[in-house]
């Protein structure tokens, strides 16, 4: 099997370009999105208030508009919020949600709640889901578990943790992951992705994008331990 070899610019459309701070402009998220649009990234990821202004801007230019719901405090929404709330923002024009899960019911033996929590957003949305399992809180069961009940509840992602703050991508989860999705379930990586080779190590563990506020400084080769990554 021949190894992944990309360059740093050909590492684009594996990226989903995120810009989520607080108090981002009008004019900011507009030309996050034309940087998307520009490098060609896979996706601009922004909160969900943004999401009309951004799929107006990417309209016709093949890339994806990516929000998140339950995010960045994981797993305080009820489940009808956050079905309601799926249903506005692929209304708005998003086209993949990442969202977080309950993992406090996970960890209460809750799983026919958890699985539906999951379920309800996949059906509100009717776009591609990915689910942010936030492995390192997780027991190596508790694990097993979150990846087998969001994959019956029809997760197409499976992803190991929402920031940087939970986790710092790695291979290590990434192989994780890979290893247990069924036919037609991929994985996403996120968290303090800063660097070309990082993200090559994690496209080469078999995740097929790259959630991060670096792709500039990836795709230019630029990103370093100094570089600022979400």
């Amino acid at each position: 099997m021949t190894e992944l070899m990309l360059s740093p610019a050909e590492m684009a459309p594996y990226i989903q370009h995120t810009k989520i701070e607080v108090g981002s402009t009008r004019d900011e998220m507009i030309a996050h999105a034309r940087e998307a649009a520009e490098y060609g990234f896979n996706a601009a990821m922004v909160p969900a208030s943004w999401v009309s202004v951004v799929a107006a801007e990417l309209a016709g230019t093949g890339v994806e508009v990516a929000s998140a719901l339950d995010f960045p405090t994981v797993g305080v929404t009820t489940s009808a919020g956050k079905a309601a709330e799926a249903e506005q923002i692929a209304k708005l024009g998003a086209t993949q949600i990442d969202m977080g899960v309950q993992l406090g019911w996970l960890k209460s033996g809750m799983f026919d709640e958890f699985r539906e929590d999951i379920a309800g957003v996949v059906r509100a949305s009717g776009v591609p889901v990915k689910v942010m399992l936030e492995l390192p809180l997780l027991t190596d069961a508790e694990k097993e578990a979150a990846v087998e009940l969001s994959m019956e509840a029809g997760a197409t992602y499976l992803k190991n943790a929402s920031s940087g703050q939970i986790e710092t991508a790695n291979p290590a989860s990434v192989r994780y992951l890979v290893e247990r999705a069924r036919e037609g379930v991929l994985v996403k990586a996120s968290g303090s992705i800063k660097s070309y080779a990082q993200g090559l190590d994690l496209l080469r563990a078999g995740a097929v994008l790259l959630g991060t506020s670096a792709g500039l400084s990836i795709i230019s080769d630029t990103g370093d331990e100094a570089t600022k990554s979400y």
